[in-house]
């Protein structure tokens, strides 16, 4: 029977530092808790109800973070307190702010329970295959979550910490060893699965959707890139079958959650304009078919032209990618082109440019003539365009903004203060960046 399981079995979410005990001490021990193997696979399954369910998700926050800070969206109702920060960006951003607050505390509470969930099932589940969908889920939502605080944050958690009698003795590693952990727990997951396939046991309680195995190499071809490992994330992104979907499924009881807050009300954020927030050079070609896919053009009667949004954000039950296949290809593309391979780099490139929505699995397809480029900065700029375009609101903008070299003016934050509730709490928490 497919579910989604809406919270985890280890307890209730205390909003608060990486450091802190997340089991409810009114509820049942994670020991308790962790003691068949249905109970194991529930909670690693209610990791993927934290990472997409409503307001406090990550879907949302690293959506509505990742479009506000790069201008492809704008605050509609500036009562919306914490996105108006966000779209004011700078000193604007306060240590109180929720979607910060959000991230920080669901990313953490995931890597949590997904530590829990790693040291407790290979002793309670004896059976290879039993155990390896487990294992991998919670390694994948681990690697998800170190992920997004590498994007916002410039050092991350090394460890959730363990308290003694003082305080909660966390230390901090740069984002990009973040980066690199990430690669590594992908790696053990796919070992994992590859060695031994998770069993029908298992996939029966999996939320319909999630190709595991390809959503793995997509991942870590992903961090890979962030961590500037080329080599590896070519490899895997060479892995990943291009013609299958892997999603986020929702239905009438867990919604999509940027339709439910953001579309559906037009209350909280909304896209620009066909400029998809881009500078001058950047922007797509008006022909670009992409844009149509991703906004809705609306006149009014006095002729007044409105942007709003669309995609796979267009109602209740739409299916949110985990990742896209025009991802994975513009990754090739980056690789090829960070190594001085202009030719293939650009090859793979004119794959996305001149894609038919037809031919990808999402319908995502720019349908345009190819590209040309005759050096490496030319090429990294293209990329850099089409990657906006191909991932618009896709909670990459702003980690590529930075990777790609852009300017300050294009972005309203570089990174993320660190939530008083985390500094308040460990004396190792890094001093704030000034943007």
């Amino acid at each position: 029977m497919k579910r989604y399981i809406t919270l985890s079995l280890i307890g209730a979410l205390v909003l608060g530092a990486c450091s802190k005990n997340f089991t409810d001490p009114s509820g049942p021990s994670s020991t308790q808790v962790f003691q068949t193997r249905v109970a194991l696979t529930d909670a690693a399954v209610g990791l993927q109800a934290w990472y997409v369910k409503d307001r406090g998700g990550l879907i949302y926050n690293t959506v509505c973070a990742g479009s506000l800070l790069t201008g492809e969206t704008y605050v509609t109702n500036s009562g919306n307190t914490d996105e108006a920060q966000l779209a004011a960006g700078g000193g604007n951003v306060l240590n109180t702010n929720v979607v910060v607050g959000n991230l920080w505390s669901v990313t953490n509470k995931i890597i949590f329970d997904a530590n829990n969930i790693l040291a407790a099932t290979p002793t309670v589940v004896p059976t290879a295959a039993d155990a390896s969908g487990i294992l991998a889920y919670a390694y994948m939502f681990k690697a998800m979550s170190i992920g997004i605080q590498g994007t916002y944050w410039t050092q991350v958690p090394d460890t959730t910490g363990r308290p003694d009698t003082a305080h909660y003795d966390v230390h901090f590693i740069p984002a990009q060893q973040g980066f690199e952990k990430a690669v590594g727990i992908l790696n053990n997951a796919i070992n994992v699965i590859t060695a031994n396939p998770p069993s029908a046991s298992f996939s029966q309680y999996v939320p319909a959707g999630i190709n595991l195995l390809n959503t793995l190499y997509a991942l870590k071809a992903r961090y890979a890139l962030y961590a500037g490992q080329y080599d590896v994330a070519l490899a895997a992104a060479g892995m990943v079958d291009l013609t299958v979907k892997s999603t986020f499924n929702f239905n009438t009881t867990v919604t999509n959650p940027i339709y439910t807050l953001a579309t559906s009300t037009g209350n909280i954020f909304q896209t620009v304009d066909s400029t998809m927030g881009l500078p001058v050079g950047f922007r797509p070609d008006i022909a670009d078919k992409r844009i149509l896919y991703y906004m809705l053009r609306k006149v009014s009667a006095t002729g007044v032209v409105t942007w709003t949004i669309n995609g796979y954000y267009n109602s209740t039950i739409t299916a949110i990618p985990v990742y896209l296949p025009g991802e994975v290809t513009l990754i090739k593309a980056e690789c090829y082109a960070r190594q001085g391979d202009i030719s293939d780099g650009l090859t793979e490139l004119n794959k996305i440019v001149t894609k038919q929505p037809a031919s990808d699995p999402f319908g995502i397809g720019a349908g345009l003539t190819a590209v040309t480029a005759t050096s490496q900065a030319q090429l990294l700029d293209l990329i850099y365009k089409h990657r906006r375009i191909e991932l618009f609101m896709a909670g990459q903008e702003l980690i590529d903004s930075r990777r790609f070299g852009r300017p300050d003016s294009e972005r309203k934050r570089s990174y993320f203060p660190y939530p008083f509730v985390e500094r308040n709490d460990d004396p190792n928490t890094p001093n704030d960046p000034s943007f």
